[in-house]
């Protein structure tokens, strides 16, 4: 095995790739299947066909929340918060943009009319996140308050305020747990009516949750791949999903994960051997896959630890050849863009 470093994973992207709205319907994404040689362009519809009764689908069922605040400082100075953890008695963590951080005990005036106190910086004094606690004369919690006064948290690369539609489009159609600040984006592209003709076509479904932080869209700023530091998130697969996953692997049928987010989630169980925490995997080429055979997933940033994760998935020649495919058939690009379905590398 090679030693990979960050300039192996990247590559030149025409900006106009970069998709700034969803496709009119989610099914009507084009999806590039990466198992072929050569590869085969689709339309994302036909994912049921491509798939075979006894699969499993697992998906990420985190909802995200409109974890994007702004206030003010008390001399005025604004501010914005972006919430990454909502832990107990009404406090929060969250990632600050001012111009001169605050000291502890200030009380930020947000916007919606509630109060943040900053509480110190977390996990410990030298953390680059904060701890806050909201305060609102109605007593509401931070995840009311978040959907009362937030913004929905776009990705860095859309240029465009947060609209309705976004509060809609990003998101799945089965979100359920609250606590992502960015979409599994792989899964937007699924809806009612593909889910129950996969369900029609006997492809099984199972979920686990995993609360994809803002930290998905940090830059790797080493060289050395290995230098680079994971940010924590939350995860859980359910007992549930744990026994789909055994039965589907009884019977001989497929794993396929929905998104990176639920292929760390369960590499990381089958690496903790815990069904839920939090997890700071990170996987390069090389990884030992315990659960995934099949991958659906977007087309992520030049040089994200993304890119990695699917170079060791499926092979790192194999993916930058999809994606040279991918520019050259103009495929969109990141959170709003198509998709591919892949195979685990010793499995093409």
């Amino acid at each position: 095995m090679r030693a990979f470093t960050l300039s192996d994973f990247d590559f030149d992207l025409p900006p106009e790739l970069v998709a700034q709205h969803p496709a009119a319907e989610r099914s009507a994404s084009r999806l590039l299947d990466g198992r072929t040689d050569p590869p085969s362009d689709r339309i994302f519809k036909a994912l049921p066909s491509l798939l075979r009764p006894g699969d499993l689908l697992v998906f990420n069922d985190t909802r995200v929340v409109k974890a994007r605040l702004f206030g003010e400082k008390p001399t005025g100075g604004k501010l914005e918060l972006l919430v990454e953890r909502v832990l107990q008695h009404h406090e929060v963590v969250a990632h600050m943009k001012v111009s001169k951080k605050p000291p502890v005990g200030t009380v930020l005036a947000m916007g919606g009319g509630f109060q943040a106190t900053l509480l110190g910086r977390w996990p410990d004094e030298r953390g680059a996140l904060f701890r806050l606690r909201f305060d609102s004369p109605a007593g509401e919690d931070p995840y009311a308050l978040m959907a009362r006064c937030g913004h929905v948290p776009l990705p860095p690369y859309i240029e465009h305020a947060d609209s309705q539609d976004d509060e809609r489009r990003y998101q799945t159609v089965f979100a359920r747990v609250p606590g992502a600040v960015a979409a599994p984006t792989a899964a937007l592209h699924f809806d009612e009516a593909l889910l129950a003709e996969l369900e029609a076509r006997g492809v099984q479904r199972a979920s686990v949750t995993l609360h994809v932080g803002a930290g998905t869209f940090q830059p790797v700023k080493t060289e050395n791949i290995a230098e680079h530091q994971m940010h924590a998130e939350r995860y859980e697969v359910p007992e549930a999903t744990q026994r789909a996953i055994a039965e589907t692997k009884a019977h001989g049928g497929r794993i396929v994960a929905v998104g990176t987010t639920t292929v760390r989630t369960l590499e990381s169980w089958a690496k903790s051997g815990e069904a839920a925490g939090d997890t700071r995997i990170f996987i390069t080429p090389g990884f030992a896959f315990a659960h995934v055979d099949l991958l659906v997933t977007n087309f992520h940033l030049p040089k994200s630890t993304l890119m990695m994760l699917v170079s060791a998935f499926a092979g790192y020649e194999r993916v930058m050849a999809l994606y040279a495919h991918a520019i050259r058939e103009r495929y969109r690009f990141f959170s709003y863009g198509d998709a591919m379905l892949l195979a685990r590398a010793n499995d093409q």
